[in-house]
């Protein structure tokens, strides 16, 4: 098994996750089985319990994990599902070495970040390995964060141990342009470089982000100074979609550099389906809007796995997929005039979030959508506030809300505190910690015969991803029947809302799921309800 380690310079959010999830791309293109880790220095356990807002969305895998979002890029582009054992904190690194020493495991040692600390990060790089060829591992942060160092500290030793034939480091570092003398500067690089190397580290290939060309001359001045080979110096360009990285960085001889340095020869690579996205993406047949309403848009990358199903969807479709990034919050204010705020809006979704704030400009979003026909998605939260809309305004239960929002008032969505999960029950109240104890990960739903999802899913019985604590009050079910309202997807046992839905005669598109659809789309993949969806909002605007 070859590792790679994947470390960062100059500045973070230079793209440290596309470039390992293009990597793992290039070689599962090849053949090789491929397999994709993060180590985040925060200390938080989880991101959990993080606002969006800081740190983008939480990604959460079939098995429950709550994960950095970059877990996300990781199966978009290699299709392969993560586990829990893919993604770790430096607070959870510290957890498991200051349990076990509660336990007595550590005999009296005196625990130290070295070897303790240390010992754990390795056990969690080789950690539920079994015959994948590549394991690729990124450390998040930046080189020179005090917080990263025990983990790079760790990566050095487990080069030692394991072989500079078995070890592969790929530093992604930033070469600035001036404006001001126009000349980009690669005295950045050299800086980030030699900070790694000060701790014990020499990068094998150098990827470097730009926004204007970088020189053969100044690939020659940064393999110089930063002690590599010219033909590891690869440029890492601006690009308009995420999904022209994997060409991009295959035609500049990234995947034939790693494999020889691992001393590989002989594979060949089959990068045809990556052209046709290319090639799709140069060449749209169609356009569509679409509004996405939510409470945490001044970060877009707290939508992260919704703005790239939609994108998915629209290569399938032939359709470049505009995004209306709008406030909920808009919508709270007196007058408002929600003709120009969704002008040539095709379709509308209504997001996930937790909280009350922006909470009634979301029910007003839904409330739009629905008397407006215009193709409505809601996803988790975002189906919770059609629910209370509906009750609001086709029962007339003009106080419905949320026990999460509101003390008083009618509560048609209530803590759910209990429910099973792989035939054991689990149990949570009002006093339980918030970290880890929503519900998580996939669960079955069962699909109403002959509705729209069923129809969408072209099945009866399907597996989804869940986070959230809150659940639809199940006594007000045949209420909002009897109003229009489908009950379309259960739990097993009938008694968990999975998805809701009006027919046709009533709303064109309107559909809520109480799980998180966009966790499972990919590229190669699309997720079969965003594709019904992106098909819902065309054809609204062709009839307009």
């Amino acid at each position: 098994m070859k590792f790679i380690f994947i470390t960062g310079g100059v500045t973070s959010s230079l793209g440290k996750g596309i470039v390992s999830a293009s990597l793992g791309a290039l070689l599962k293109a090849r053949g090789y089985k491929v397999r994709n880790k993060k180590m985040d220095p925060y200390l938080n356990v989880d991101p959990g319990t993080m606002n969006p807002i800081q740190h983008g969305e939480v990604f959460v895998t079939d098995d429950g994990a709550e994960t950095d979002l970059d877990l996300g890029h990781y199966e978009r582009f290699t299709s392969n599902s993560a586990n829990k054992n893919d993604s770790i904190s430096a607070g959870k690194i510290y957890s498991n070495v200051l349990e076990k020493e509660r336990r007595g495991d550590y005999l009296g040692e005196t625990i130290q970040v070295i070897p303790h600390v240390t010992n754990e990060i390795k056990a969690f790089i080789e950690r539920d390995l079994t015959d994948e060829d590549f394991l690729i591992c990124e450390i998040g942060g930046t080189v020179g964060d005090i917080e990263a160092t025990p983990f790079l500290e760790a990566v050095r030793q487990f080069y030692n141990e394991k072989g500079h034939e078995n070890v592969l480091f790929v530093h992604l570092t930033l070469i600035p342009y001036l404006e001001t003398s126009d000349e980009i500067k690669t005295k950045p690089t050299q800086h980030s470089v030699r900070e790694l190397q000060s701790l014990g580290i020499k990068p094998d290939i150098l990827l470097c982000r730009s926004s204007h060309t970088i020189s053969e001359a100044e690939k020659r001045k940064i393999a110089l100074f930063c002690n590599v080979d010219i033909k590891d110096v690869i440029a890492g360009y601006d690009s308009n979609s995420i999904y022209k990285v994997p060409l991009s960085y295959h035609y500049q001889g990234i995947d034939e550099r790693v494999l020889f340095h691992f001393g590989i020869s002989g594979s060949k690579i089959d990068i045809s389906q990556w052209q046709d996205i290319e090639h799709k993406i140069n060449n749209y047949k169609n356009e569509v809007t679409v509004a996405l309403v939510g409470k945490y848009v001044s970060l877009k990358e707290s939508y992260k796995s919704i703005s790239e199903a939609l994108v998915h969807a629209g290569l399938y479709t032939d359709t470049k997929v505009n995004i209306r990034w709008i406030n909920s919050e808009v919508f709270e204010v007196d007058n408002v005039n929600y003709q120009e705020i969704f002008q040539d809006v095709n379709a509308i979704i209504v997001a996930p979030g937790f909280g009350s704030r922006g909470v009634e400009g979301k029910i007003k979003a839904v409330n739009y959508a629905r008397v407006n026909k215009i193709p409505f998605l809601g996803i988790c939260f975002g189906m919770q506030m059609a629910i209370i809309e509906t009750c609001r305004n086709l029962l007339n239960i003009k106080d419905a809300n949320s026990s999460e929002l509101a003390e008083d008032g009618t509560p048609v969505i209530g803590l759910i505190t209990q429910w099973m999960q792989e035939g054991e029950l689990q149990k949570r109240n009002i006093n339980s910690n918030l970290g880890g104890t929503l519900r998580l990960g996939s669960y079955d739903c069962v699909l109403q015969k002959n509705s729209k999802v069923a129809e969408i899913y072209d099945s009866n019985l399907i597996k989804e991803r869940h986070r959230h604590r809150y659940e639809v009050n199940i006594k007000y079910k045949e209420a909002l029947e009897k109003a229009g309202l489908i009950f379309s997807g259960m739990s097993p046992d009938g008694l968990l809302t999975e998805i809701i839905e009006f027919s046709e005669d009533i709303h064109p598109w309107f559909i809520g799921v109480q799980f998180h659809p966009e966790l499972k789309s990919k590229i190669f993949i699309p997720h079969p309800l965003f594709i019904s969806f992106v098909k819902a909002a065309l054809k609204y605007k062709n009839n307009q």
